[in-house]
C-alpha cells in the first residue's frame, strides 16, 4: 500500500522536523514537500503572501508528480488549520491508490518557527486549527 502522510501543525512546531524523521525511516529517503518550498530562493526563505495561493498550488502539484511516479511514501508539512485546506491531497490520494494518515505536531519542545512568522499569526493557527476526531 502507498501511504500519503499530511504533517498538520502551526508554524514552529516541528512538521518540516518529523516529516524529514518520517522520510529517512528504513533504508530509503521519501519525498518532503511543503508550500514554504516555493519561497526558497538561493537557500533563503523569502515569504510573499501575495503569492500563498500560488505555494500551495505548487505544492499539490510536486504531490501529484510523486504520486505519478509511483513513490511508496509521500510526505506533505503544511499548516492544514483547517480541513478543507486537505481536501486535494485527499483528492489525490484517492485518485492514485494512496491512503491518507494525518499527523497533529504540538509545539511541546518550545520550538520557534524559523520563517519569523510573528506571535499573533501563529496565536491565529491556534484559534483556527480543526480536528476531526
Amino acid at each position: 500500500m502507498k501511504d500519503l502522510i499530511l504533517v498538520r501543525g502551526v508554524s514552529g512546531a516541528g512538521k518540516n522536523t518529523l516529516g524529514a524523521l518520517i522520510a529517512g525511516v528504513g533504508s530509503w529517503k521519501f519525498p518532503v514537500l511543503a508550500a514554504d518550498d516555493y519561497f526558497m530562493v538561493d537557500g533563503e526563505y523569502k515569504f510573499d503572501g501575495s503569492k500563498l495561493k500560488e505555494a500551495h498550488a505548487d505544492c499539490q502539484a510536486r504531490a501529484e508528480v510523486c504520486m505519478e511516479s509511483d513513490h511508496s511514501r509521500v510526505i506533505v508539512a503544511n499548516t492544514f488549520t483547517r480541513e478543507w485546506e486537505m481536501k486535494a491531497y485527499y483528492d489525490l490520494a484517492e485518485k492514485y491508490g494512496y491512503r491518507v494518515h494525518s499527523i497533529i505536531v504540538e509545539n511541546r519542545h518550545g520550538g520557534v518557527n524559523e520563517h519569523g512568522v510573528p506571535d499573533e499569526a501563529v496565536q491565529g493557527m491556534r484559534d483556527r486549527f480543526e480536528v476531526k476526531l
